[in-house]
């Protein structure tokens, strides 16, 4: 009898080291193009969607595929997952690893791996993904998600995963919140009492160890534990119990205030308040990234308001190296009022923030990135010392919280008995510039 050798290749089957481990494997075999995993610390959530990554990259039937995975900060994302994406990729024939650019390509097909920071989501414009985690999202900056990541998806129908441990009800919580009963997520809680995943022992050394609300967070996957650590925490959920936080009017009759965080080369934000009879009604906010003083003068002037004051710290005074100007000449030339807030500390503004709350309303749309920040915004942690700095911890949250803090002293400053006027000398000698603008000497204005 003749027989005939089949002239098809033969497949090689390359182990590539993975193992899920079994509370993993409904994720891995999930259809749904949108999933939100929330799993306690050493779950091995990461490990399971690196290779989740790689296992798409190795299918993808697109022409150019793209895989990304994201985490709050680049130097976060080479911590948590680059070992695991080169250890899983090594082995795969063709591959090639860029140490310096995070990035793995597959020659068989043309795909790429690449790891990505949040804290800079402006660098991934202008590219797509055809699938990205996102990890530790209640992190990010929450404008890198809806600006940035979800149009990357449009086109070519890209699927995106949702990871990390609960830190209060913050940007994190909402998306699992939105994945309940949704056909369209798939959706997984992995909480250490039940996952199987943590011993007794070790549970029980944890919480003898942790304060209870570190283990409701970090442990039991508790979203309404609060942030460890937060500033404003209490205040917020006080002002979301006394529904001040909602639907907040412009009220046309009242001019608006603005409270600026001027940065250089990162973040400016602006809060936009109006001081009413009986408190502070906050009825915008805006941040944006890299951009100079003339884009800010353009975007208020597109709100439409009424101005009064623009509250700015003292360091714009200084004078820049480019320019020889200082940042309230510049303001002043785009036809804006600077106003210089009273010289505090951090901690005085933040107690200033604390006890201005009460009297504080928020719209809750117009001011929701903003309001986050000031959610997540957190004293820094000592990991050698294991205690909580008397300093704040420096992240995405600091320019909203700045400004806010900005906002506190401002409001001090314009209650009547912390300025006493007097009518018949205004009447009889007109306020000079300095006074105008808060204090600013004349030495500081050019002639």
């Amino acid at each position: 009898m003749q027989t005939h050798q089949s002239t098809q290749p033969r497949r090689r089957i390359i182990d590539l080291g993975y193992r899920p481990r079994e509370q993993f494997v409904p994720f891995h075999k999930r259809r749904q193009r949108w999933a939100c995993l929330v799993a306690h610390r050493r779950a091995g959530k990461t490990v399971a969607c690196v290779m989740d990554l790689v296992d798409a990259a190795l299918r993808c039937k697109k022409e150019e595929g793209r895989f990304g995975y994201v985490a709050p900060y680049y130097v976060q994302a080479k911590d948590a997952a680059w070992t695991y994406a080169k250890r899983f990729t090594t082995p795969i024939p063709g591959v090639t690893i860029n140490e310096s650019e995070l990035r793995i390509d597959f020659a068989h097909n043309g795909a790429r791996l690449r790891l990505y920071g949040a804290d800079n989501y402006d660098r991934m414009r202008g590219s797509y993904f055809d699938g990205c985690i996102l990890d530790e999202y209640g992190d990010m900056h929450p404008a890198a998600w809806p600006e940035v990541i979800r149009p990357m998806l449009a086109d070519r129908k890209g699927w995106a995963v949702f990871i990390g441990t609960p830190k209060g009800r913050n940007d994190f919580f909402k998306v699992w919140d939105h994945a309940q009963g949704d056909p369209s997520w798939f959706e997984m809680v992995l909480k250490g009492s039940d996952s199987g995943l943590l011993d007794d022992e070790e549970l029980d050394g944890m919480r003898r160890e942790m304060t209870p609300e570190q283990y409701e967070q970090e442990v039991e996957c508790n979203f309404n534990a609060a942030v460890v650590g937060a500033y404003y925490g209490r205040e917020i959920a006080d002002a979301e119990a006394a529904g001040r936080i909602g639907n907040v009017d412009h009220d046309p009759a009242l001019p608006v205030h603005t409270a600026w965080d001027l940065g250089i080369g990162d973040s400016t934000a602006i809060w936009f308040f109006q001081v009413a009879p009986g408190g502070i009604r906050v009825v915008d906010y805006y941040e944006a990234n890299s951009q100079p003083l003339s884009h800010y003068a353009a975007v208020l002037a597109s709100r439409g308001y009424v101005y009064a004051d623009d509250w700015v710290p003292h360091d714009a005074r200084a004078r820049e190296l480019g320019t020889g100007r200082t940042r309230v000449e510049t303001l002043m030339e785009l036809k804006r009022k600077p106003r210089l807030v009273p010289a505090h500390t951090v901690m005085d503004g933040i107690n200033a923030a604390r006890v201005s709350f009460p009297r504080i309303w928020f719209d809750e749309v117009r001011c929701r990135q903003g309001l986050e920040a000031l959610r997540q915004y957190r004293s820094a942690y000592d990991e050698k010392l294991k205690v909580f700095k008397d300093a704040p911890l420096h992240d995405w949250t600091s320019h909203a919280a700045d400004a806010f803090r900005y906002l506190a002293m401002a409001w001090r400053e314009m209650q009547p008995s912390a300025r006493p006027r007097d009518p018949i000398k205004e009447l009889i000698k007109p306020r000079t510039m300095s006074e105008v603008l808060g204090n600013i000497g004349d030495d500081d204005l050019d002639d």
